[in-house]
């Protein structure tokens, strides 16, 4: 870490509420909240109050005792003999009393100001007026040469956006001050204490006199105290603005620190508690204003994104899927969030919209998302170039990202882009200019504008578009499981048809059986036994017997097919070269006398149940020599190879083929693409393949060629590796 930097932290770390002094312009007292005993009192006491610790205390002991009593934290009073306004609160097991000399009060003319400023915020309409009415009322009611209200960006950097004065300080409007210049614990005693008063920036330090057996007077938590001495830096970088003196009131907007109003003056100046009270007043009526206008720019957009939200719920009810209904309204989509782009992704999906970046720089964005934490659902940022590393940034000068995720099972997002906003900004001298004297750290002396243009932010997404992305999000999740829902009711019902189906086939398929065979048993004794039956009449019983035994053979096929879907499988290796062997040796006596060349690679093994792939080889088998006997000489490949997913067997034949444009059909029940005069068979075998092979997790597939062959395929997964 260089020098400058470590000068830098420390002063970020400066304990600046545990200073253990004083500012001169009033006196303290540390007491012990239980018996009132005191502890500590600064040294100036006399010169402020005209007494001694021991001696002002009784008078003001009953009034104390009482505060205490209450239980309230805080405490004011105006004391008689001596003037002085009084002031106690209670922090840190310790009660603290100060005293500043009081002034007189004019309660009527400060009302008189104060009401017509209120009338005043009521009735103007813009913003900026009231910020400008806020500092008048100010720098006339403090007598401060300088008053302006400083806005804090997201970066803590400050804004002067509003300004009033005599003109014996320069302007300092509409520039710009970095971060550093307000360190963050110094904001947080902003955020605590809202006042905080320097009448003289070269004022001496007042220390504290210890009255018990505790010495340490750093170990006085000061947040809350008016007179806490500041940092000597601060006092330093006073100075070199010119000014002696300051005043600041922080604005609190909603509970959060919105900005400041201060006060400058050339020369040493001081203001009563009283008016700091009354200014105090006035800023705050100002933070309520901020904060009314706020909530209603917030609700008026709010209304208006509510109506884009609407559309969107109507594209995504309407589509099949909920992300092709969001990317189908493409105006809408951005509109929802201001964006300039947007992209809805998935595992297996990227739909892009408007200005969107490529599709691995999204993915990569994401990726990048899920690794950081899990549990992160969104991800919002105005400067992605500043927040993620070079090459996980975006080359098409998007800088803002507004990233939902909208599933963890499907890892799937929606995400907003925004596109550079470059803006020239003038900063009160160079904010980047570190000053080394002595070997600490210094305040910069120059603060004449100076201007840098600012690039790689896009413009800040306003919190009604980050909730209306928000309230899509929980749409779509709502609409996604509505939709899961009545899927599982549709698989639950259709499992329930589909076993009362497969029960009802084999029911009717196994009560055919035995009618079949009645007739082709009858046929066949009626023919043996009437001797004197014409050659026309004996016809007709063999049709009735071929018929019959066709119709038993399709049964067969449908009690095979229907059980199919009931049995379970078994998962062993199995030997595809025994399988084919087999199956060619079952079939020799219907390819006797016929020329077929066989050409069988060596196969390799698969994993399945042996018994139902012996009967996928067999059709495959059998239609290659059915469908090949009308050549003279028939060709038969068998053959297979690995693939990615697995194993595929390939079975091709010169035989009749098929039309293409039939595909579909081939592995349909009951589809035939063949007469069945020319080529017998129940239409069953195909479907049954089918089952079978993605019951095993595979896929059939066919190619063919009228009059020229086909070639029919089957994948399964391969043997897992030993």
């Amino acid at each position: 870490m260089s020098g400058s930097q470590s000068d830098l932290d420390f002063c970020a770390r400066e304990p600046i509420h545990v200073p253990g002094a004083i500012q001169p312009h009033g006196s303290l007292l540390v007491l012990d909240p239980a018996g009132l005993d005191v502890l500590w009192a600064s040294a100036n006491f006399k010169a402020i109050t005209g007494r001694t610790p021991l001696e002002l205390f009784p008078s003001v002991e009953a009034a104390l005792r009482a505060w205490r009593a209450s239980g309230a934290h805080a405490y004011r009073a105006r004391l008689q003999n001596p003037e002085v306004d009084m002031a106690a609160h209670a922090h840190q097991g310790r009660a603290i009393v100060e005293f500043e000399r009081s002034a007189p009060f004019l309660p009527n003319a400060l009302l008189s100001r104060l009401t017509g400023f209120a009338q005043q915020m009521t009735a103007t309409e813009e913003l900026t007026d009231g910020l400008s009415a806020t500092a008048r009322l100010i720098a006339d009611l403090t007598g401060f040469d300088r008053a302006l209200v400083y806005r804090f960006d997201t970066d803590w950097n400050g804004h002067v956006v509003a300004e009033a004065g005599n003109g014996t300080l320069p302007s300092y409007l509409d520039l710009r001050f970095p971060a550093a210049d307000i360190p963050a614990q110094a904001r947080n005693l902003y955020t605590l204490n809202r006042i905080r008063l320097i009448p003289d920036a070269n004022y001496t330090p007042v220390p504290l006199t210890a009255f018990g057996e505790e010495c340490d007077a750093g170990a006085i938590d000061m947040t809350f105290t008016q007179l806490r001495s500041v940092s000597p830096v601060h006092l330093e970088y006073m100075r070199n603005m010119g000014t002696l003196s300051s005043m600041s009131i922080s604005v609190m907007v909603d509970g959060k620190l919105w900005g400041l109003l201060s006060c400058h003056s050339r020369n040493a100046h001081h203001v009563t508690s009283d008016i700091r009270e009354a200014c105090d007043f006035v800023v705050q009526s100002l933070a309520m204003r901020i904060s009314a206008d706020s909530r209603a720019e917030t609700a008026a957009l709010g209304v208006e994104l509510a109506r884009v939200h609407t559309k969107l719920l109507a594209a995504m009810a309407q589509a099949d899927r909920w992300d092709e209904g969001l990317a189908g309204t493409p105006g809408a989509l951005l509109e929802l969030t201001r964006a300039d782009g947007a992209a809805v992704l998935s595992q297996n999906s990227y739909l892009p919209v408007g200005e969107a970046p490529e599709e691995h720089q999204v993915r990569s964005l994401v990726a990048r998302l899920s690794q950081q934490d899990a549990a992160t659902d969104s991800y919002i940022t105005d400067s992605i170039v500043s927040e993620v590393p070079h090459d996980g940034g975006f080359n098409d000068g998007t800088c803002g990202v507004l990233a939902l995720r909208i599933s963890e099972v499907e890892d799937s997002w929606l995400v907003w882009f925004r596109q550079e906003v470059v803006k020239t900004v003038t900063w009160g001298g160079d904010p980047h200019k570190v000053v080394r004297e002595s070997g600490r750290i210094h305040p910069r002396k120059s603060f004449e504008a100076w201007r840098e243009m600012v690039r790689g932010r896009s413009a800040p997404w306003h919190p009604a578009e980050i909730a209306a992305a928000r309230d899509l999000r929980a749409s779509i999740v709502e609409i996604v499981l509505k939709k899961a829902e009545q899927l599982a009711r549709l698989a639950a019902d259709l499992q329930k048809s589909n076993r009362e189906l497969e029960a009802f086939s084999y029911s009717i398929s196994h009560d055919l059986r035995a009618p079949f065979r009645h007739i082709v048993g009858f046929s066949q004794l009626l023919t043996e036994r009437e001797k004197n039956l014409g050659e026309r009449s004996r016809h007709y019983l063999q049709m009735i017997s071929d018929s019959a035994l066709a119709a038993g053979d399709l049964v067969d096929d449908l009690l095979t097919f229907s059980h199919l879907g009931r049995a379970a499988l078994s998962a062993d290796k199995v030997d595809m070269n025994k399988l084919v062997a087999e199956v060619r040796r079952g079939l020799a006596e219907e390819t006797a006398g016929r020329t077929i060349v066989w050409q069988v690679d060596d196969l390799p093994a698969a994993t399945g149940d042996a018994t139902l792939l012996r009967q996928v080889w067999y059709n495959l088998i059998d239609n290659a020599v059915k469908y090949t006997r009308l050549r003279e000489e028939a060709h038969i490949e068998i053959s297979a190879v690995l693939t990615d997913q697995g194993i595929l067997y390939r079975i091709a034949d010169n035989g009749v083929g098929f039309d293409m444009a039939y595909k579909s059909k081939l592995f349909g029940v009951f589809q035939r693409l063949q007469r069945s005069e020319d080529f017998e068979g129940t239409g069953i075998g195909l479907a049954l393949i089918r089952r079978i092979v993605e019951r095993h997790g595979g896929s059939v597939d066919a190619i063919g060629t009228v009059d020229e062959g086909a070639c029919f395929t089957f994948s399964l997964p391969a043997l897992p590796e030993e």
